[in-house]
């Protein structure tokens, strides 16, 4: 409204329509409201109105649905509704969905206020900032047709009979006029935010663009999954098998070879070769374990323990197997518990425990080391916690100066038997 050109703009008539629709719909709205009201109040006495008092109660949606559709007139930003979806098909599912949800209330009490108020409001400013200045405007046009060119009702109160005047008045009906397109510019503006604040509040936006962000950061969360079990199975099938090759090839070569400068060299060679490929092992096993992928979680974890430098008891209980990006995620915790033990808590032992209780996987990572662990000091912990937050899971530490350190991980998630999950 504050740009010079905003009288010569479409937004003056745009407001103008959005508050000239919203009296006409309100005061449909309100007919629609009484006659419900009315016939339930007198069918209830036979028990027939409680239907209808439903009705009357979902009347808001259909409201609010024209109400959304009614902002793309001065409103640039698009209006969603926040209703979800029902957990069944059905009508007596979606009527149960629909009167347990804020929204369907919110919308109704919208409805009510705009039935009994904002619809007069609407028509009075349509009135005032529009229709009396071009009915002043049009003087000279009604008093040369209807006045037979000698006089002309001005706003029905004042007799204009001359023609100065009546020019006079159309001028001055000009001015108003502009004045009341900024008058309906802000007068609609206001009623546009009201409505988007009942209806369509910026925390219901934000509380859906934040739902699609975590389900968003899931879907990558799997991607980044398949993508890990793409690079090792690659790995494994190709590189480490052209090093085992390569690895044979030399062995055999250093044996035909008779000693010398050359028998030399092939074992070096030989030699290289074997810790090449021990360490694509090695990365192998970091980025995505053949054995829990084949296996499952009780496995891997078994095998992250016997290749730990501490000894470590595991007790890991688990009649199915998890979702792939849980099952990763709970493993890649123990790996870098157990890591992180062997590196800085100078204990003797570990134990790694777990099970699935109440529809939860969860896991303890207890050593008696010196304790003291410290997240934020580079233990990787954070990252974990990042990604362990990412599956809806919790991950806790504790660990007083002296020890013993405990790390406890949780994860939603329901299990399924390996058949049914290769399946």
């Amino acid at each position: 409204m504050s740009r010079p050109g905003f009288l010569l703009s479409a937004w003056p008539w745009r407001s103008a329509g959005y508050l000239l629709t919203g009296a006409v719909t309100g005061a449909v709205a309100l007919v629609g409201i009484v006659t419900v009201a009315a016939v339930c109040g007198a069918l209830t006495l036979v028990l027939v109105g409680l239907p209808l008092l439903v009705l009357l109660a979902l009347g808001g949606i259909p409201v609010a649905w024209l109400e959304r559709h009614r902002l793309r007139l001065i409103d640039r930003d698009p209006v969603s509704g926040r209703h979800r979806m029902p957990t069944a098909p059905g009508l007596r599912a979606w009527l149960t969905t629909r009167l347990r949800e804020r929204a369907t209330w919110r919308e109704l009490g919208y409805t009510l206020l705009f039935a009994g108020l904002l619809w007069p409001v609407d028509a009075l400013a349509v009135t005032v900032a529009l229709l009396f200045p071009l009915s002043m405007v049009a003087t000279p046009v009604l008093m040369a047709t209807v006045g037979g060119g000698h006089e002309a009702k001005v706003l029905k109160q004042w007799t204009v009979t001359t023609w100065p005047t009546a020019f006079g008045a159309a001028v001055l009906g000009l001015l108003l006029t502009g004045l009341g397109a900024y008058a309906l510019g802000a007068t609609a503006g206001a009623r546009a935010e009201l409505a988007r604040l009942l209806i369509a509040s910026r925390e219901g936006e934000l509380d859906a663009k934040v739902v699609e962000l975590a389900r968003s950061r899931a879907r990558l969360v799997d991607a980044f999954e398949a993508e890990r079990r793409r690079i090792e199975r690659d790995l494994h099938d190709g590189a480490q098998q052209r090093l085992v090759a390569l690895t044979m090839t030399l062995g055999l070569a250093r044996l035909d070879a008779p000693p010398g400068v050359l028998a030399d060299q092939l074992t070096k060679a030989h030699e290289e070769a074997g810790r090449v490929l021990a360490e694509l092992r090695e990365l192998i096993q970091g980025i995505h374990p053949k054995v829990l992928t084949d296996y499952g979680l009780q496995a891997a974890v078994a095998d992250a323990a016997d290749r730990s430098a501490v000894p470590v008891d595991v007790d890991l209980r688990l009649p199915g197997r998890p979702a792939q990006a849980v099952e990763s995620a709970a493993y890649f915790v123990v790996c870098e518990a157990l890591a992180n033990v062997a590196r800085h808590s100078g204990a003797d032992r570990a134990r790694v425990s777990g099970g699935h209780r109440d529809g939860r996987l969860f896991l303890e990572v207890r050593d008696d080391g010196r304790g003291g662990a410290d997240p934020s000091a580079g233990s990787g912990l954070i990252g974990l916690a990042d990604r362990v937050s990412v599956l809806d899971g919790r991950l806790a530490l504790t660990s007083p100066p002296g020890g013993p350190t405990l790390l406890r991980v949780e994860f939603p998630c329901e299990l399924t038997k390996a058949a049914d999950r290769f399946a």
